[in-house]
């Protein structure tokens, strides 16, 4: 019980709540918009994190998840009017159940190899789903305006999709700060020192590695169906960007992999900064660019991210900042 007391615990859940509730307050819908996003991005940036920042594994895939999700929910929700909750429901087990199978692959590969491997899988899906008849092909699915009548039009749906990402980007901290205060937690954090280490101590580091890709799957799937439901219409191009996954990475970097609160930081910062690049004229098409040399830039000179730093510099907020 003591550990659920951890003042870094609630300060993560204080800022995310923060973040989340001033559209509410405001009621306004360019407000809402705008703080969706970033929700998501801490939704996807937490859920990363248990992989990269608990284990130490690199993955330029984690897009996959998402875009598996998003077309699961839809074609659910298209072909047999399912409601968007069990669609959802439907989309975050088809993503744990893709990461099941894929980390009994592919996780036994380590460093380098690994990253490599995440992008071409999310390549082939890509290319499956582009010719996968029933998801649509290269067009997609698109949803007709009547699936919204029963959440009170379109207007209402867009803020019961809000309130549904605001939660679970609550749930993602909470779970988050779970996985590392649990046994299982430090299983994983023992990879990420040593993983032959970790297996003389009685670590079985397949297994558990294969449970944290899991963990770190399931809310990238449930998000992608809100996302696409809220679009109305999804499509292979933007269900499995690559560049999604780069900012990803990005995110948990900027705020502090292996931390509670960076991804978080990290998440709201990065999506700010490219609020602002994408409505500027002079860097509106090199957005990518600045955030690899941002990536860069972190892991040159902070690879401990804001976070880490922070507790590095003032060891008496060690306590403070999990």
């Amino acid at each position: 019980m003591k550990k659920w007391l951890n003042p870094g615990l609630w300060i993560t859940l204080l800022i995310t709540v923060a973040i989340g509730i001033w559209p509410i307050i405001t009621q306004e819908a360019a407000k809402r918009e705008v703080i969706f996003t970033v929700l998501m991005a801490i939704v996807f940036a937490s859920s990363l994190n248990i992989l990269l920042g608990y284990t130490g594994y690199v993955s330029f895939g984690h897009v996959v998840f998402f875009g598996l999700g998003g077309y699961v929910g839809m074609y659910l929700i298209k072909e047999y009017e399912a409601s968007i909750w069990l669609a959802a429901l439907a989309g975050g087990i088809a993503a744990g159940l893709l990461a099941f199978l894929l980390g009994k692959a592919i996780l036994k590969l380590r460093g380098a190899y690994f990253a490599l491997v995440t992008i071409g899988v999310n390549e082939a899906m890509r290319a499956f789903v582009n010719n996968f008849q029933p998801f649509g092909g290269p067009i997609g699915l698109e949803l007709n305006f009547k699936v919204y009548k029963p959440y009170g039009g379109p207007a209402d749906a867009l803020w019961m999709v809000y309130y549904a990402t605001f939660a679970l980007a609550i749930l993602v901290a909470v779970l988050s700060y779970a996985v590392k205060q649990s046994k299982f937690g430090l299983s994983l954090m023992a990879i990420r020192e040593d993983e032959d280490a970790a297996e003389v101590m009685g670590v079985v580091p397949h297994n558990a590695k294969t449970w944290a890709f899991i963990l770190s799957a399931i809310l990238p799937g449930v998000v992608g169906v809100l996302f696409f439901f809220k679009n109305g219409n999804i499509e292979p191009a933007g269900a499995f960007r690559l560049h999604y996954s780069i900012e990803n990475l990005v995110m948990v970097m900027l705020g502090g992999q292996g931390t509670v609160l960076g991804p978080v930081l990290g998440a709201f910062g990065y999506q700010r900064l490219r609020g602002f690049l994408v409505t500027n004229p002079i860097f509106k098409n090199i957005q990518l660019s600045i955030a690899g040399g941002l990536l860069l830039l972190i892991v040159l000179f902070i690879p401990a991210g804001a976070v880490g730093w922070l507790r590095n510099r003032f060891p008496r907020l060690r306590r403070v900042l999990s």
